[in-house]
């Protein structure tokens, strides 16, 4: 019974130290995959929610249109969420290249 717990305690770093650089692989290259789903899903879920608020009240007053008004006020809102939380920006990562926005902070010239 000692061998297998040998066994297993020498075969768990390998995975976990392998899963971590492909993990920070993911991480440095991940940030812009995690921000275009978080896009969609706030203009998805903004076009749903607002499809269905629409729908609603189509079916109160009996008539057809306010579910595509809806709709389209439900994706504009979704895609100003998502420019206020700052996914829609196209900007340098941070870390990136400062230079030439001011002189060091640090006092050397």
């Amino acid at each position: 019974m000692a061998t297998p717990e040998h066994d297993h305690g020498k075969s768990s770093p390998a995975p976990s130290s392998s899963g971590s650089s492909a993990g920070d692989a993911k991480d440095g290259n991940g940030g812009g995959y995690n921000a275009g789903i978080a896009v969609f899903s706030y203009i998805i879920g903004g076009i749903i929610v607002w499809s269905l608020i629409g729908w609603g009240l189509d079916y109160l007053w009996g008539t057809r249109w306010i579910v595509l008004l809806g709709a389209l006020l439900g994706a504009a809102g979704g895609f100003y969420l998502s420019h206020m939380h700052g996914l829609t920006r196209q900007g340098t990562p941070s870390g990136g290249n400062k230079a030439g926005r001011g002189p060091s902070q640090d006092g050397a010239q």
